[in-house]
């Protein structure tokens, strides 16, 4: 296997990890012969695209297939900003999924993900210095439930970061509310900011009937910040000096797929809190690009720019792009 290349004195604003897929796109219900677009996405990619286009110098830590095809996306990830310095290349199978979106964006998928490459990473793809540099470290439920051994690389990356964020993404068919409860409760005390979704997330993993209530059970295991996603709500928060608060989510102009919505929300806000905007300036920003990504086709299809983000958020000013908390 070929270890990936980093380097510890550049370090990076926001560092992802997790599992790139091959997206199959198709307009209609899975048929045979029905016409699709190929395309690369996968939660980590996502909210790695995200915070590059809020401004953040991001390194995305993932494994990917040693032939074209994983030539193929490192070249996706260097064309949406992302530093393709912690990209690991071995022998293996590329996870895909298949998506087909109706008219009002909603989404029915299939995932063939199984053994894939990216389950592989593990402890050892954790660089400490390299980690220990970054200005946030993301990371999903999804990382944790592929494999044991990514799982273990996550534990291992929040225990290195100085901001870690963490976003449950639980999903039934990956695995079973039990192991994705024990890894949320697990990760919590570590976090600088965990991003459950209100109801499903807040309701199986937490036991919580309330966005509020949930976000006052994630502070209370030690998570430093929350953001419970209410959808087409808006957003309840909860942090340090911060008695709870409100966002409203943003109208999208369009809706195409809402495949990245959330993603982008967590790439964009944690970018912004790394450049040292408060939790609800960042979760506006975060809002914002969520409700603009739906406009495009796949995970990554839209990916809107800071400026774009930031005027639709209707925030004025110049938007930071200096990292608190360090220097580089």
């Amino acid at each position: 296997m070929n270890k990936p290349t980093q380097n510890p004195a550049t370090p990076f604003d926001v560092i992802v990890m997790g599992e790139i897929l091959v997206e199959v796109a198709t307009d209609v219900a899975f048929a045979h012969g029905v016409p699709a677009q190929l395309g690369i996405s996968g939660d980590a990619l996502n909210v790695a695209a995200a915070a590059a286009a809020a401004g953040a110098r991001v390194g995305l830590l993932s494994a990917l297939t040693d032939d074209d095809l994983g030539k193929a996306i490192a070249a996706r990830v260097v064309e949406l900003g992302i530093s393709p310095a912690l990209l690991t290349f071995r022998t293996g199978q590329q996870g895909v999924y298949l998506v087909h979106c109706d008219p009002e964006g909603q989404r029915e998928f299939s995932y063939a993900r199984s053994g894939s490459v990216g389950s592989s990473l593990g402890p050892d793809d954790v660089d400490p210095a390299v980690f220990a540099a970054a200005g946030a470290v993301v990371a999903g439920g999804i990382a944790c439930a592929i494999s044991a051994s990514s799982r273990a690389a996550v534990v291992k990356a929040a225990g290195l970061a100085r901001r870690f964020v963490f976003d449950p993404n639980f999903r039934p068919r990956l695995t079973s509310a039990e192991d994705a409860t024990a890894a949320l409760l697990e990760l919590a005390p570590r976090t600088f900011l965990v991003t459950p979704s209100f109801p499903s997330e807040t309701s199986a993993l937490l036991g919580c009937s309330t966005a509020e209530e949930a976000a006052a059970k994630l502070r209370s295991l030690g998570a430093a910040n929350v953001a419970v996603t209410c959808g087409a709500e808006g957003i309840q928060l909860e942090g340090e000096g911060l008695d709870g608060s409100w966002i409203d989510a943003i109208p999208a102009p369009a809706v195409v797929d809402q495949t990245g919505a959330g993603d982008a929300f967590v790439g964009t806000l944690t970018a912004r809190m790394v450049f040292g905007d408060s939790l609800p300036v960042a979760a506006r920003y975060g809002a914002a690009a969520a409700s603009l990504v739906v406009g495009g086709k796949g995970g990554t299809g839209f990916i809107p720019t800071l400026a774009q983000t930031q005027a639709h958020a209707g925030i004025t000013g110049t938007a930071s792009s200096t990292p608190t908390g360090w220097t580089a």
